[in-house]
């Protein structure tokens, strides 16, 4: 993929290293000529303009970028580029970065974000993943709870244990994407038995969580 990761703060670059690790091409866009420093990111391509102006992402030729993200410090910033990415250059995904969680409602589709990331949201569901047995924990949300990756660890007295996966009846809008298993990570498959201690990641719908969880625990919610 082509990324253009707007902010090149300790975090743009963070994520540009990652992304350049992983193959991608990576283009930071960064305001402040002090932080343009192209050997602290060796690989990515790199722009000194301010991002909240059509012409500068005309100039950086953003149209041919498949994800952006906006990884300011600054809200307002980050919204006003994800809005231009959208609705301006027609980017297929926009990531943003809350900076503020007071003004995390403001990140949706309305101002073009397709995913919000929260650092202090994101660090409670890691602790509530690697602590919670039986309860769903939501790790992401995508356009605003429409879809969310979430996990559910199956406890000891799970009716499901030992039982292939095509008996558990799932609510609607529920994906099973991935179990984890010890070191191993298992493609689900109708065949595949359940068991204890078995970590669960599911894409799904925000208003089925407590479906889900009933469901998996045997138990009224």
């Amino acid at each position: 993929m082509r990324v253009a990761i707007v902010g090149a703060g300790a975090v743009g670059r963070s994520i540009a290293g990652e992304l350049l690790g992983n193959g991608h091409a990576v283009m930071l866009i960064e305001k402040n000529a002090a932080k343009v420093r192209a050997k602290a990111v060796p690989g990515a391509e790199w722009v000194q303009a301010d991002a909240c102006e059509v012409s500068a992402l005309e100039e950086a030729h953003l149209a041919t970028c498949d994800v952006v993200i906006a990884a300011t410090g600054d809200d307002k910033a980050n919204l006003v580029v994800s809005l231009l990415a959208k609705t301006e250059f027609a980017v297929n995904r926009v990531v943003a970065r809350v900076k503020d969680p007071r003004n995390e409602w403001l990140y949706t589709e309305a101002w073009g974000v397709d995913v919000a990331v929260s650092t202090p949201r994101v660090l409670a569901a890691l602790v509530e993943e690697a602590v919670t047995v039986g309860d769903v924990v939501r790790l992401m949300s995508f356009r605003k709870g429409a879809a969310n990756l979430t996990e559910i660890t199956l406890a000891d007295d799970t009716p499901w244990v030992g039982r292939p996966l095509r008996d558990v009846p799932l609510p609607r809008e529920t994906v099973l994407t991935a179990i984890l298993r010890g070191e191993r990570v298992i493609t689900p498959t109708p065949d595949e038995p359940l068991e204890a201690g078995d970590e669960l990641l599911f894409i799904m719908h925000g208003d089925v969580e407590e479906d889900l969880q009933e469901v998996l625990s045997g138990k009224p919610v």
